[in-house]
């Protein structure tokens, strides 16, 4: 199994600011987790609002939690609202049900962490993590 490194991280950051330059997005702000959840790297891109960085960790700890991309999320939060109110409330409010939140696993489907992406749309946000991780040679569940 493939760890997530420092380097790994940040040019997995690198690659999705590159892409938001390329579709001329709204400033983003883009956090990589491990698979415990825990940040390797962070940046926010000048401009970016305040909650960015609590808005995309939100997203990213949303992906590990459920064990996919938040996409199937937000697809549950409306088909099943108190599924996903009681996941939420259970997590102490600690996540954010839209995508932009991408699992990051190997060739294996092993789990290695996540991305989350915040600033444009969810749409948008989802597509550059999607680049910033196959930029790496890994795989990118959405949800």
């Amino acid at each position: 199994m493939r760890k997530l490194t420092l380097s790994t991280a940040e040019t997995i950051i690198s690659a999705a600011f590159e892409k938001a330059a390329e579709l001329s997005l709204k400033p983003l702000t883009v956090v990589v987790l491990d698979a415990g959840g825990h940040a390797i790297a962070l940046k926010r891109q000048d401009g970016a609002s305040i909650m960015r960085p609590q808005i995309a960790t939100g997203k990213a700890v949303g992906a590990l939690a459920v064990g996919t991309g938040t996409r199937w999320l937000n697809a549950n939060a409306e088909t099943r609202p108190h599924f996903v109110n009681a996941l939420n409330g259970a997590s102490g409010g600690a996540i954010i049900p839209v995508p932009g939140g991408v699992l990051v696993k190997n060739e294996e489907g092993e789990t290695l962490g996540a991305v989350g992406i915040t600033g444009d749309t969810s749409e948008n946000d989802e597509a550059c993590a999607v680049a910033g991780i196959e930029a790496v040679k890994l795989v990118a569940d959405c949800g």
